[in-house]
């Protein structure tokens, strides 16, 4: 008796259910614990939760419960099936787990936290010594269960970029809320239909609400914000890494050009370089600076592609727009004047969309919570060796960066 009063305490079961019995089962290494109940209860309906009579009992079924020791334990009964007025003959909804699940509740709460400490199933279902399917299908009801309690929150303030799934060139698009660091939307692709359909997972309310944009320099993205959102010019900001990382590419465009011209020459000065070009002032150690100075030194291209790169970081720390707008006009006017041409072309390129660019200082904003989600995502895919199936990676990504509401009640 003390191992069913034991198990009565434990399990938390309230009335009308009881252990009836405890087995145990060295062999198998499993605790089979029988639940029932009293004669002549009475049960709600799955469907209408109206109270009926006791019809019959549906077989023998088990549910996986969290373990004892080092034990698999297991709740046991015949669920008894009511005959409903209005639905017919229905098995009625265990109290200990959620409908169609033959895990409890308790131990479906545990497997989640175990997949989003581990994050991956391989780690989590050695853990729980379950199969990969049911891990799998613990992370699936989860998504499910947190996109159907998942309210339509207001976005001020969001991120839209684009994730390879696989090469070949094959993309997802993420919009982002970069407010709560989560994932909104994936639809598959990264063009301008891509992009409206992001925006087409929101409510009115939700569209109304966004007051800013931070994306990349992508005119599909921009196509798509203007079809969508309410005064679009306004609230696109492109982002400053964006921005930053073609003006680094032209500085690196630069480098290999002289590089090769000065091998001619047997002028290995730029040789192993490469990476001290690509590193802000303030980041380089005590040789790189060392390097810098003598290689600066000799007035190359790419020394003075460097330091037109170094000079534009400095557009984002004006107070407002207006005087941001002053200070790209005058170093335009210095780059535009030499003959480091892929930092002109660059150059031409942010004052076509110079307003979007400035307009971080009216709204603060960049895709940086986009760029650290990212690297979540691709964290998580390499742990498991990638997705061959875009609809699990797509799962997964809600999973571990939608901030849903994951588990069962």
């Amino acid at each position: 008796m003390q191992d069913v009063q034991l198990y009565q305490q434990i399990l938390g079961l309230e009335s009308p259910w009881k252990v009836s019995r405890v087995e145990l089962d060295v062999d198998l290494e499993e605790i089979r614990v029988h639940v029932g109940h009293p004669r002549g209860m009475k049960f709600r309906c799955p469907e209408c939760q109206v109270e009926c009579r006791i019809h019959d009992h549906a077989e023998e079924r088990r549910w996986r419960h969290l373990d004892s020791c080092q034990f698999k334990t297991f709740l046991v009964t015949r669920p008894p099936r009511v005959k409903c007025p209005e639905h017919g003959v229905k098995t009625i909804l265990v109290p200990w787990a959620e409908r169609g699940c033959r895990f409890t509740s308790l131990f479906e709460r545990f497997a989640l936290d175990v997949l989003l400490a581990t994050q991956t199933v391989a780690g989590a279902m050695c853990l729980l010594q379950t199969s990969w399917d049911e891990t799998w299908h613990f992370l699936e009801r989860a998504v499910a269960r947190g996109l159907e309690r998942k309210e339509a929150k207001l976005l001020p303030r969001v991120g839209i970029d684009e994730k390879a799934f696989a090469r070949g060139h094959t993309y997802i698009t993420l919009l982002y809320d970069l407010d709560h660091s989560t994932v909104e939307a994936i639809p598959d692709g990264h063009d301008t239909d891509s992009a409206i359909a992001c925006f087409s997972q929101l409510s009115r309310e939700q569209i109304a609400s966004i007051e800013a944009i931070a994306m990349d320099m992508s005119p599909a993205y921009v196509k798509a914000a203007k079809q969508t959102l309410p005064l679009a010019e306004q609230k696109i900001v492109h982002d400053r890494f964006h921005v930053m990382q073609l003006v680094t590419k032209a500085v690196d465009q630069i480098r290999r050009a002289e590089h090769r011209k000065l091998l001619l020459e047997d002028n290995p000065c730029l040789a192993k370089t490469k990476y001290l070009w690509l590193t802000n002032q303030e980041n380089l150690s005590e040789n790189q600076q060392v390097a810098m100075d003598r290689v600066f030194s000799l007035r190359l291209e790419t020394g003075r592609a460097w330091g037109y790169k170094e000079l534009l970081r400095d557009l984002w720390d004006h107070d407002d727009a207006g005087a941001a707008t002053d200070y790209f006009k005058d170093w335009y006017r210095r780059v535009i004047h030499t003959k480091l041409t892929p930092l002109k072309k660059v150059a031409r390129t942010i004052r076509e969309r110079l307003d979007n660019v400035v307009s971080y200082c009216t709204h603060g904003v960049t895709n940086g919570v986009a760029e650290g989600l990212n690297s979540k995502i691709m964290s998580i895919k390499r742990r498991v060796g990638g997705f061959q199936n875009r609809e699990n990676f797509k799962t997964a990504i809600k999973f571990y960066c939608g901030g849903l509401d994951l588990y069962p009640r």
